[in-house]
């Protein structure tokens, strides 16, 4: 083969390369546009069916025990051992630098604002959200929804709308217990393993947080609950392809809450700095 030849097929297969590359990038591209707003669609369609009648009060009371109660114990666990390792870790920081009284008011910083409110729905998304995509997953494949259609029962509204109100309700009331739990282990490790001064600990993060800062991060667990809870009723919801399609619909479900949530974080934590410069309330 002659070298004019030889180039010639290295070029087409560079550009074959690159074609294939452009041609999987639009692809994808498309696919998360079309899929973000089938999801839109879904979620202003159960949104609005929030307010219909017939209220589903048993419903919202029994997906509001199983998202809330169940997740009690777990979130008071992890809530209680984040505590004790973030405060050790600021506590090693500041010790170089003698800001040891600073470490509480910077621990309740973190947790009330940021970790708080994420890692409940990190927590939250895994456990229930991949549960709820499990079981409306299984229902679509058993044509137990399709039942319902013939029933004339709004699948939508008895099934979607109950488990969205459960998950806006729950995801505050967990993060205000991951935050308390989580300063309770930082309390015990500020002051009864490395020594730190009771009063000193109290009044710093007193002096320091304030109420706002507890509701942002209470405001980001409503939005992160009404996230979860869209991504993984959809997935549940358009299920296909029997057991193997439920797997792979929960995996989704529960993959695209997480990355979701932490995502959507980084832009609420913009938007409030947005609003507080907006309205003249210092940021910090």
């Amino acid at each position: 083969m002659s070298d004019e030849a030889e180039s010639t097929t290295i070029v087409q297969k560079i550009s074959g390369a690159m074609d294939a590359f452009f041609g999987y990038f639009i692809g994808s591209a498309n696919s998360f546009v079309r899929e973000v707003g089938l999801v839109t669609i879904f979620a202003t369609e159960s949104t609005r069916l929030l307010f219909a009648k017939p209220y589903r009060g048993n419903e919202i009371f029994k997906h509001m025990e199983f998202i809330g109660n169940q997740s009690v114990g777990i979130i008071g666990l992890t809530s209680v051992f984040t505590g004790l390792a973030l405060s050790f870790q600021v506590y090693l920081g500041f010790k170089l630098v003698n800001a040891v009284d600073l470490v509480g008011p910077t621990v309740a910083f973190g947790i009330s604002r940021e970790l708080g409110p994420v890692l409940t729905g990190l927590i939250v998304a895994a456990r229930a959200g991949g549960a709820m995509a499990a079981r409306l997953g299984t229902m679509r494949v058993n044509e137990q929804m399709d039942a319902l259609d013939v029933m004339g029962v709004n699948t939508k509204q008895y099934l979607i709308a109950p488990r969205l109100i459960a998950a806006v309700i729950c995801m505050p009331l967990l993060t205000a217990l991951f935050d308390f739990m989580a300063m309770v282990g930082s309390w015990f490790l500020c002051t009864k393993l490395v020594g730190l001064d009771h009063a000193v600990f109290m009044s710093k993060i007193s002096s320091a947080l304030e109420v706002r800062h507890i509701m942002e991060g209470l405001f980001k667990s409503a939005i992160f609950g009404m996230m979860f809870g869209v991504i993984c009723t959809y997935q549940g919801f358009n299920t296909s392809g029997g057991a193997k399609g439920v797997g792979e619909a929960t995996n989704r479900g529960v993959v695209m809450s997480m990355v979701s949530i932490i995502i959507l974080d980084y832009f609420l934590m913009n938007l409030i700095r947005i609003f507080y410069l907006v309205t003249g309330i210092s940021g910090s």
